[in-house]
């Protein structure tokens, strides 16, 4: 644990990689060094399934938005069947950037520079002054790999995805389904720039050691991650106890509803890691709210009961959702810059909700609104910190087993990529 390199390069990324010392933070060169966040993006974020929208921000043929990873932007558009498709944002005929807009509707794709214009599906239907030979079907464009599981969207960069995604969307989509998240409504999106790497950002939500520092959340949380019943400590003690009678109620519910009951928790083990759980509310065990009440009147998809606590879904790299009955939280993170991070939280609620009537945008995003702002102060804080010379790894804790799972994750997914 003695390696501290300004610029690891060449060879020495493989040995920064290899020296990672299991149960300890990185490095400093992983949250500070650009050579490790160009390799970051390469390597993680151009090579592995990424989270980017949901389905209900595309509800309608030629609706688009605009993804940014590192030099690579990305349109993901709704097509005239309204299938999904996503293109590299590069026009064919001399490279310009087709789009700048976030997000908006087309009928069709055209170029600003010389007008080329393609179809929604990627066809290039339109180039002026082109010789006799000239073949439109050899210039569509690039397609980028996109897929949706159960109303999620995610893509990704690589040639060859990783291939077990399939397997992964078949565990999951089973859990989602009931949520009918591809008909929801989005309420209300925000977007981030935290002041930090975008693995402190990610490390800081896979532990909730930390989450006496939001107590807009534990309001509706039990703050028991990463204790088993034996290690409970006093203090917890009966807020274990509301959680046991609180478990038993959810179980209840869940075989009532014909819902999956056993979780998942594959997170460092395979290409496409990921986690499910699910997890009883305190207070009246309903949403995201002061003493856990309801935040939307109208219940997602097929839910038959309010009181049904907090389906949570983790997928490496850059995402985590929190699926409750009367409404949906979705996590993206994408990297802009070694100590920049983009966090973007979209609230989702029934198709026929109303605001104003069944909910209200303050009281539907509060809790997470204070926990995103509270968690990119404790971000930045760390960041100022492993930029520190002073700076050396130390020990997770015994409650921070997900955050080693992530880091072995990232670290194994780095060296498959060096030793190719």
């Amino acid at each position: 644990m003695t390696l501290h390199l300004e610029r690891p390069t060449g060879h020495d990324l493989v040995d920064l990689v290899e020296s990672r010392v299991p149960g300890y933070s990185l490095e400093a060169p992983f949250y500070t060094s650009q050579e490790v966040f160009d390799l970051d993006v390469s390597a993680i974020f151009a090579g592995h399934w990424l989270f980017v929208a949901a389905e209900a921000e595309l509800p309608e043929p030629g609706d688009f938005l605009t993804v940014a990873v590192g030099s690579y932007s990305v349109i993901v558009v709704r097509d005239d069947d309204e299938e999904l498709r996503a293109f590299h944002n590069v026009c064919r005929h001399r490279g310009s950037r087709l789009l700048d807009e976030p997000r908006g509707s087309v009928g069709n794709l055209v170029c600003p520079y010389h007008h080329w214009t393609y179809g929604v599906d990627g066809r290039l239907i339109h180039a002026d002054n082109q010789s006799a030979s000239f073949d439109r079907s050899c210039f569509s464009l690039r397609p980028v790999h996109v897929r949706s599981i159960g109303g999620l969207v995610f893509l990704c960069l690589a040639d060859d995805p990783p291939a077990d995604f399939d397997e992964v969307a078949a565990r999951v989509e089973p859990f989602l389904a009931p949520y009918g998240l591809r008909q929801a409504k989005v309420a209300h999106q925000v977007d981030i720039v935290e002041t930090g790497n975008w693995k402190l950002v990610m490390e800081n939500n896979r532990e909730c050691y930390h989450c006496d520092g939001h107590p807009e959340l534990v309001s509706a949380y039990f703050p028991l991650f990463g204790y088993s019943a034996e290690d409970v400590p006093p203090r917890l003690r009966p807020a274990y106890q509301r959680y046991d009678e609180a478990a038993a109620t959810l179980q209840s519910a869940c075989v009532r509803q014909g819902f999956p009951v056993e979780g998942a928790r594959e997170l460092d083990t395979r290409a496409t890691g990921f986690q499910l759980s699910h997890a009883p509310l305190d207070g009246a065990g309903k949403s995201f709210n002061t003493n856990g009440e309801s935040v939307c009147t109208r219940l997602m998809g097929s839910m038959t009961t309010d009181r049904f606590g907090d389906l949570s879904l983790h997928v490496q790299p850059n995402s985590w959702f929190h699926l409750l009955a009367d409404h949906a939280v979705l996590f993206s993170v994408l990297p802009l810059a070694p100590d920049r991070t983009l966090l973007r939280t979209t609230w989702l609620v029934h198709p026929g909700a109303e605001e104003g009537v069944d909910y209200d945008v303050a009281t539907l995003t509060r809790v997470w609104q204070a926990t995103n702002q509270q968690d990119g102060t404790l971000v930045a804080r760390t960041q100022r910190g492993v930029e520190d010379p002073g700076y050396r790894p130390g020990p997770y804790s015994t409650v921070e087993g997900d955050v080693e799972a992530f880091v072995t994750w990232y670290v194994s997914r780095l060296a498959a990529h060096l030793s190719r």
